[in-house]
Order: structure tokens, then C-alpha cells, then sequence
């Protein structure tokens, strides 16, 4: 027998395992959900109706965060999805206010949004 008939193929034994930058990403993306919830709680957004909605988005990505943290693939897609919400709100928040850490933030975001559409990052979903 030879060696590799022991083993099984590299994908079975890394599908499922966290990577370290998901990980990451998965703390950050909490934490801005809590932080935005948080605002929405108490009224820090124009509408009442912005308020709702910001609550629901966020509500949404902490679900999502802990379906990444598991290796879902549907906690994956939705933290894609929050990271590329996230990431145009902080555009539109600089366009309006011309802040830079908006700019910032969102480049930081848009980094998350790049390496979670990786193919590593792809494949360990199950």
C-alpha cells in the first residue's frame, strides 16, 4: 500500500476548518453588527424606518457571523453580503461627510468582501 491511500484527499481533511482571516472577519462584522444595533436602538439614524431597517440588516449579519464561524455556506453568503452593505454605507457616509475614516472603513470592508470570495475560502464551506 502506498502512503496516500492512508490519507484522505486534502479537501476532505480541510473542509470545515476556520481559517484564521475568517475568524477575523467574523469578530469585526460582530462587532459592527452590535454597534449599529446599538445605534438603532437608540435612534441614532434619521427615521424611525432607518432605524428598523438598520436593526434588521444587523440582525441578519449576526446570524450570518455565526453561521461563518460554523462553516455554513449560507452564514458565508451572509456575511458577504454584509460586508458589501457595510462597505457602501461608509462610501455613502463619506460622500455625505467627507470623513476619511468612512473611506477607510469601507476599503477595510471591501478587503473582508475580497478574501471571503477566495477559492480557499469557498472550499471549506460545507
Amino acid at each position: 500500500m502506498s502512503e496516500n491511500s492512508s490519507k484522505p484527499p486534502v479537501e476532505a481533511r480541510t473542509k470545515g476548518m476556520l481559517l484564521p482571516g475568517v475568524a477575523a472577519i467574523a469578530i469585526y462584522m460582530l462587532f459592527m453588527a452590535l454597534m449599529n444595533a446599538f445605534g438603532a436602538i437608540h435612534g441614532m439614524f434619521r427615521t424611525p424606518a432607518a432605524n428598523y431597517s438598520v436593526l434588521g440588516v444587523c440582525t441578519l449579519l449576526a446570524v450570518g457571523v455565526f453561521g461563518l464561524l460554523r462553516m455554513r455556506r449560507w452564514g458565508w453568503a451572509l456575511v458577504l453580503g454584509g460586508a458589501v452593505f457595510l462597505a457602501v454605507g461608509d462610501l455613502l457616509f463619506f460622500k455625505l461627510t467627507r470623513q476619511p475614516f468612512f473611506a477607510v472603513r469601507a476599503l477595510l470592508e471591501l478587503v473582508f468582501f475580497l478574501y471571503l470570495i477566495r477559492g480557499e475560502v469557498r472550499e471549506r464551506m460545507q
